[in-house]
């Protein structure tokens, strides 16, 4: 038990960095169009199968496809209710007008949406890895290379106004260091209770997907790079194919 909860609050932490690595990339230099639409491309095409393939399937099993479709809802509903009350800004939105204090405003905006998104991200990691623990470590892949552009849209517009480097990543490398709580209450709270641990896996489907839909494929829309989202996805999702069926799961 033990050994399981440190290697849940491990992974949902490497998944946390992520943003701060995010935020690294945006003070150093940002990622043109094309890279960007593929690596969102990619973490879309992972997440969409880890959703679907993995976790809807061994919710059904365990659970029956009504209390997971209830688990999948909520978890998409929980994120939708983030997003509205909640929002941040995606890596997409323009900042306009001059390099002042609404810039560095606009960045701890960010942060603290990202912050409180990311909790329940954290949940589909412990959830995922109580159930298998290479789900959790997939999972955890996903919701690092989805952390990436919110580390850059969190410290990009901090950074642009005028506040150093180092201020701009800490304060991405922060708003992703939440996602171990999110982890720890599944690692705590789930392990003894087989139903609920097969709803938290539906959640986190929820969850994933919503992130997919509404967050990574909108981003890359906009501009030249349609054709390097499309190939991302397609990375993406054959490595997981290759993945799941190298290692049963």
């Amino acid at each position: 038990m033990a050994s399981e909860l440190i290697n849940i609050i491990i992974l949902s932490t490497l998944a946390g960095l992520a943003t701060g690595v995010g935020g690294l990339l945006a003070v150093i230099r940002k990622p043109g169009k094309k890279l960007f639409g593929f690596l969102t491309g990619f973490a879309a095409g992972v997440m969409l199968v880890i959703s679907f393939m993995g976790l809807v399937i061994e919710a059904w099993k365990d659970i029956g496809y009504l209390m997971t479709t209830l688990g999948f809802a909520i978890g998409a509903i929980v994120m939708f209710l983030l997003d509205v009350y909640i929002p941040h800004i995606h890596f997409s939105t323009k900042e306009t007008g001059k390099v002042n204090k609404k810039l560095f405003k606009t960045g701890i905006l960010i942060a603290l949406g990202i912050t409180l998104h990311n909790i329940p991200e954290g949940i589909s990691v412990g959830a995922g890895y109580i159930h298998l623990p290479e789900f959790g470590v997939l999972i955890a892949i996903a919701i690092a290379l989805h952390n990436i552009p919110e580390g850059i849209a969190t410290a990009l517009p901090i950074y642009m106004s005028g506040a150093s480097r180092i201020t701009a990543v800490k304060i991405a490398f922060f708003s992703g260091m939440v996602e171990p709580i999110g982890a720890l209450f599944a690692g705590l709270f789930l392990k003894n209770y087989v139903s609920s641990v097969s709803i938290a896996l539906a959640f986190a489907a929820g969850v994933m997907v919503f992130i997919t839909l509404d967050e990574l494929i909108p981003s890359t829309t906009k501009g030249s790079h349609e054709h390097s989202t499309a190939l991302g996805i397609i990375a993406g999702t054959v490595s997981t194919f290759l993945l799941l069926g190298i290692f049963h799961i």
